[in-house]
């Protein structure tokens, strides 16, 4: 139906409508509320789980700097009650009650010779500055080096001491908490994604209720209510306000299209007999003068006839009569009916009436409304498409939806008058002096509304298209 369209294939369809989707969620409020929730358990885990990282490994750390401190005092105590000599000597008590154990002593003299401990020559580079520190270096004995945390101290005689601990069982288990931590960390993301997720599909039900309640009240279902559960949340109460708000629209719809209907209704009887009237005077009169005005009259009683008759016509599709005696139809069999009946008026019009649908074409849709609907618009069209020559019937599926087009090649309808065509009663003439009652377009409106539908005017280049979208549901 729609010109100039480029067609994708099924590929390109599957490459970019996910995408599509997943950008309009994340724009969406339901997407940034899922964001904004995971983001928040995110921060909250996230600092909780460091902060234990950070505290058990100080903890693991301070105690190994503990012990060291408290060797390192009670060797400098015994270096200044007893000397050189007597740290030698405790520094080989040591060895021998801790063979084997993490232990890590170094007694240097001012020249820097090792006197005792279990490392071979003083560390390159250390300072005897006693700060903390873990370094890598080979014990004496073993042929690989190991992870030492290590507190250098310089002694009054010019001597060095290093005391320390192999801290290699204390790096691993910071290296355990820290797989336990990232684990736990990782699994809390999951877990907070799901929380996210579901909340979020807890509010887009909630929203989608609303949202579908609207939708259906917007094509004609003023009976429609959105379900509040008696809670007292804020959706319950602006589902109780929405639903207040819609019974006080349906009363006054309902009471406008009763005035409506009654009003045309009880209009047809006197205007009908006054065309009987008017038939039986015109029948009786001789007099040319008096013919003429009877026939005048005659036309006119005929149009206000026909625009009551349309206008309850529009009033009862509006309150939805007719919604149920939708069958499916064969479409093309439907324009060729059309174009049998107003095909001899096109001609005589000098129109030329084309038809164009698929065969297999099928949809639900109310076969008298939809006709009636066409008729007019190829009424529109002969009465107001001057100068053109061609009026085009035509129908198709449109992502699912059935698209009929009534186009003609006359001047057509400037794109800032279209709004004013489809109002009800609008006339585009503002002296109204055609002949018309502005309800054409109002009919089809309501005709499309009652297949949840719609009707937009397009340009045929030149000329006016008339499109009707009908919907399944």
């Amino acid at each position: 139906m729609k010109a100039n369209r480029p067609k994708k294939g099924p590929l390109a369809i599957r490459k970019t409508l996910p995408s599509r989707r997943w950008f309009g969620f994340a724009r969406s409020t339901i997407g940034r509320f899922v964001g904004l929730a995971f983001l928040c358990q995110f921060l909250v885990t996230g600092g909780v789980l460091l902060f234990v990282q950070q505290a058990s490994q100080r903890t693991v750390v301070a105690a190994d700097r503990q012990a060291v401190e408290d060797a390192r005092d009670d060797l400098l105590a015994l270096h200044r009650s007893g000397g050189t000599a007597a740290l030698r000597a405790e520094i080989a008590r040591r060895f021998r009650a801790i063979e084997g154990e993490r232990a890590v002593l170094l007694l240097t003299d001012a020249a820097g010779r090792p006197i005792s401990g279990n490392l071979g020559a003083w560390p390159a580079g250390l300072r005897a500055d006693g700060r903390w520190q873990i370094m890598s270096l080979y014990r004496t004995g073993r042929d690989a080096p190991e992870p030492m945390g290590v507190i250098p101290v310089k002694l009054g005689d010019g001597g060095q001491l290093l005391t320390g601990m192999v801290v290699s069982n204390s790096l691993q288990l910071t290296r355990i908490y820290e797989e336990a931590l990232t684990v736990a960390f990782v699994m809390s993301l999951v877990l907070a994604l799901g929380i996210a997720i579901m909340l979020g599909r807890i509010l887009a039900r909630q929203v989608s209720d609303i949202a579908a309640t609207a939708n259906d009240v917007a094509v004609g279902a003023l009976d429609r209510r959105v379900p509040t559960d008696g809670s007292g949340d804020a959706f319950d109460r602006l589902g109780q306000s929405i639903n207040a708000m819609l019974e006080r629209i349906d009363a006054l719809v309902t009471q406008l299209r009763m005035m409506t209907d009654g009003l045309a209704h009880d209009l047809k009887s006197p205007v009908t007999r006054l065309i009987s009237v008017v038939e039986q005077a015109s029948a009786q009169t001789r007099d040319d003068t008096a013919l003429d005005a009877l026939e005048k009259v005659h036309h006119e009683a005929q149009t206000l006839r026909s625009m009551l008759t349309t206008a309850l016509l529009i009033s009862r599709t509006e309150a939805g009569f007719g919604g149920d005696r939708r069958r499916d139809t064969q479409v093309a069999e439907l324009l060729r009916d059309v174009e049998e009946i107003y095909g001899p008026l096109v001609e005589d019009s000098g129109f030329a009436l084309a038809v164009s649908a698929p065969d297999a074409l099928v949809f639900p849709l109310h076969r008298e409304l939809v006709s009636q609907s066409l008729a007019n618009l190829v009424e529109n069209a002969l009465y107001y498409a001057e100068g053109g020559d061609r009026i085009e019937l035509s129908a198709a599926i449109e992502n699912g939806d059935l698209l009929i087009a009534v186009a003609d090649n006359g001047p057509g309808i400037p794109a800032e008058s279209r709004p004013a065509a489809l109002r009800r009663f609008g006339r585009l003439d503002p002296a109204r002096g055609r002949p018309g009652s502005g309800l054409g377009l109002s009919l089809e409106e309501a005709v499309a509304r009652l297949h949840h539908g719609g009707v937009a005017l397009a340009d045929n280049g030149p000329g006016l298209k008339v499109l009707l979208t009908l919907r399944r549901s």
